[in-house]
């Protein structure tokens, strides 16, 4: 828990815990996305959905998103019937990715580090992750 509450500052007073141990078997983009069988990476030798975008932007991870059935949505509130996720970004570059879970708070897996569940979107914004940059929703099958 050293190691996130150092990397994620905000994290202790927004309200967190720990939901899995760490594993290098997937990451939070996979994670976001329902998946936990491999690594999600817009980079040459790993799995990524859309071969035509293997570049680490924004937009791109956007686009997987979209072509899981996403659209964009303008908050980051709960809503009866969607699942959200929220796109973290630094400098046009996707750095993280979040699903919101049926409570509303949302989980999450750093890196190759833990899965976690936080209470807010805040905590995760800082240096490491940057802003929320983009917002998705789908309707829950």
């Amino acid at each position: 828990m050293a190691d996130i509450e150092s990397l994620f500052p905000n994290l202790p007073s927004s309200g967190y815990r720990l939901t899995s141990p760490e594993t290098p078997h997937y990451n939070c983009v996979a994670w976001a996305a329902g998946s936990s069988d491999q690594w999600w990476e817009a980079a040459p030798g790993y799995y990524w959905p859309l071969q035509s975008a293997i570049q680490p932007t924004i937009d791109n991870v956007v686009a997987v998103f979209l072509a899981l059935g996403f659209s964009p949505c303008s908050d980051g509130n709960s809503e009866t019937g969607y699942e959200k996720v929220a796109v973290y970004g630094i400098d046009g570059e996707y750095t993280h990715v979040a699903r919101q879970l049926p409570s509303g708070k949302w989980t999450s897996k750093l890196g190759a580090l833990e899965d976690i569940e936080h209470d807010t979107l805040e905590g995760l914004i800082g240096t490491e992750y940057g802003p929320v940059e983009r917002l998705l929703r789908r309707k829950v099958p």
